[in-house]
């Protein structure tokens, strides 16, 4: 019988994304004050439904909006470090990247108690230290990373890449990557973005996007006998009503095909289970 497992996570944004670009106007800002709005809704969808899921905040928002991240805490949900500005730790340096690290953690742990487990870094950029880093502070699990769709695997580090030569692959490390993928993100299918350098032309019809999520978790289902797929969401981009109804489809779509709903920290876990000497994504 195949176990097939969803993640559901959101990444709970509200305006730190728009700052971090240097969008600050008022309307820009109303866009990620509508992450209380949205936030309210979907945690009594998924209460109504008994579906468990991790979100990522960076301590931005946890700071910010300390009511609205309660109520997702207090819902039983998992919280995981997403940075605490929205930076690309890519573009930090290693002291910078450790410095936001540290200090989405603590505000984590002054909300739940608990260090958190996960990291998903902010517009999916690691940086050549990302993993040194996440491993020094104790986490167990990274999602930021596409070598995969359906089965986690042993982050890299130190892999050697040049323009000329072959690449040469660092070594396997305990942190358990949980894949990701673009494509099943709905802010690039739905937000709306328009700065000085490009458009972010979004606005997609929910119910074709939405179909394809479903598709992605079909193919899964008839491929393999045991697999985990993740879904990226954003509150201030699904939360408005008629992407809410296509997220209804979707867990019902998802349920009727025999989707178990996990947190991330339990999807790694049956992992480790499942694979106790890891999955690993070396060349050679």
């Amino acid at each position: 019988m195949a176990e097939l497992f969803v993640c559901l996570t959101f990444d709970h944004d509200n305006v730190s994304s728009f700052i971090s670009r240097g969008l600050t106007t008022p309307t820009m800002i109303s866009r990620g004050d509508y992450g209380i709005v949205a936030t309210e809704r979907i945690l009594a969808m998924l209460k109504a439904r008994g579906i468990p899921t991790t979100w990522f905040i960076p301590g931005h928002t946890i700071e910010s909006y300390p009511s609205c991240v309660r109520a997702v805490h207090e819902a039983g949900h998992e919280i995981g470090n997403h940075g605490w500005t929205h930076r690309i730790p890519a573009s930090l340096g290693r002291e910078g990247e450790e410095e936001e690290l540290v200090r989405g953690s603590a505000a984590i742990e002054a909300l739940t108690g608990r260090k958190p487990r996960g990291y998903r870094s902010p517009s999916w950029d690691l940086s050549p230290h990302s993993v040194e880093l996440l491993l020094k502070h104790g986490f167990v699990y990274d999602s930021s990373m596409m070598g995969h769709d359906y089965v986690p695997y042993q982050a890299r580090r130190d892999d050697r890449i040049t323009l000329l030569e072959k690449m040469e692959f660092g070594p396997d490390t305990p942190l358990v990557e949980m894949p990701i993928s673009w494509s099943l993100d709905d802010h690039p299918h739905f937000e709306f973005m328009r700065t000085e350098n490009a458009i972010l032309q979004g606005l997609q019809n929910a119910r074709a996007v939405f179909q394809n999520f479903a598709d992605e978790f079909e193919y899964m289902r008839k491929t393999v006998d045991w697999g985990i797929l993740t879904y990226t969401f954003h509150p201030h981009v699904v939360g408005r009503g008629y992407r809410m109804l296509a997220l209804e489809g979707l867990i019902e779509a998802l349920r009727a095909g025999g989707a178990r709903f996990v947190t991330m920290e339990q999807g790694a876990a049956e992992y480790r289970r499942r694979f106790p000497e890891g999955v690993s994504l070396r060349g050679g």
